[in-house]
């Protein structure tokens, strides 16, 4: 990110030789276990008794969800939460249309703001993708999501959103009685190269929700339309059986529709990386090719996988390749896997909580 140092974490292991498949479950686990095995029992035992509140600021399509979900498989869906700010407004927005009145008790009762009730949840049944939502509306909707999960550490996903509600993200403990909670923000430096490349060949899981790409994080089982003449991927978590992934209408695009926020959000990261006083995780998901042989290993790093369909053996053939890419400061570099990204989580996380 331009103007920003994010350090380079090393993930490689002095000695570690065996190569772990990131790609399934047995694989991941074997693979924390070897990469961070004293921090994830550092962080269990924390969990025991304590609970945390982590602030996700990154781009759109940073990566956000996904580093959550694998956060989640290490320690359990009964100990993390994943609060998405857009989701929430997304169900809210249904339940009051259809006058819903559990949400509008909670909100009668929760919001706070300059604006009339009313007229904060007419902006919001009226909203815009590119105009916010009243913070205090926002505050209150919250609240409403994190009362479903008490005793449990919150990952916040979509707020602070503007520069503005930085100031309010710093007292947003007391506001929903997590009084002794350590909070801190996860920022997370994607180079605009990568999102571009995501967004064009994402696909998302109709069920859980967990985001692939066809291009750069293939999925274990690929079908093949022969109608179409169309590849899928399938969800490989084993409650979504398969459920065919599909692509986000506009993805196509890349992020010529969302540069304007794309931008926004890096002036969001880098005030949030100047507050004093506040825990920050700093994630980076590239690392400089020259540099790339001696941090990480070479399973850790993004390949590019070219989907081949064979007509004899009727299956779906994976061939795989370097990804070398241009970051913001135009140095040829190497994208991350999730996996390691979410070691460098680890290992900073265990440090703050002690």
């Amino acid at each position: 990110m331009r103007g920003l140092n994010f350090p380079i974490y090393k993930t490689k292991v002095d000695g570690l030789t065996k190569k772990f498949n990131l790609t399934t479950l047995e694989g991941r686990r074997d693979y924390f276990e070897a990469k961070a095995g004293l921090e994830i029992r550092q962080i269990k035992e924390f969990l025991r008794e304590q609970t945390f509140i982590a602030y996700f600021l990154g781009k759109k399509n940073a990566g956000k969800g996904t580093y959550t979900q694998l956060f989640i498989e290490i320690f359990g869906e009964e100990k993390i939460a994943h609060v998405s700010v857009g989701d929430v407004v997304r169900a809210a927005h249904m339940l009051l249309a259809g006058e819903d009145q559990g949400l509008r008790q909670h909100l009668e009762k929760n919001y706070r703001g300059d604006l009339p009730l009313e007229e904060a949840v007419r902006s919001l049944l009226g909203r815009s993708a590119k105009k916010l939502l009243p913070t205090e509306l926002i505050l209150a909707l919250i609240k409403w999501e994190v009362d479903k999960y008490p005793g449990r550490s919150i990952f916040i996903d979509g707020f602070p959103r503007s520069l503005d509600q930085i100031s309010y993200s710093l007292f947003f403990r007391e506001l929903i009685g997590h009084r002794d909670d350590p909070d801190f923000f996860i920022l997370i430096d994607v180079p605009m190269a990568v999102i571009d490349e995501r967004l064009k060949s994402r696909v998302v899981c109709p069920k859980c929700h967990t985001p692939r790409s066809t291009k750069l994080a293939v999925t274990k089982e690929i079908g093949y339309d022969k109608k179409t003449g169309e590849f899928y991927l399938m969800c490989d978590n084993p409650k979504c059986h398969l459920e065919r992934m599909v692509a986000k209408e506009g993805d196509e695009l890349g992020i010529e529709t969302i540069r304007a926020r794309l931008e926004a959000d890096e002036e969001l990261i880098k005030k949030a990386f100047t507050l004093s006083g506040v825990p920050k995780v700093l994630l980076r998901n590239s690392i400089p090719a020259v540099e790339a042989e001696t941090a990480v290993d070479s399973y850790e790093i993004t390949p590019e996988y070219v989907l081949k369909y064979d007509e004899k053996s009727d299956k779906v053939v994976v061939e795989e390749k370097p990804w070398i890419f241009r970051d913001d400061e135009g140095a040829d570099s190497c994208s991350l896997l999730p996996a390691p990204a979410t070691v460098s989580l680890i290992h900073q996380m265990a440090d703050i909580l002690g």
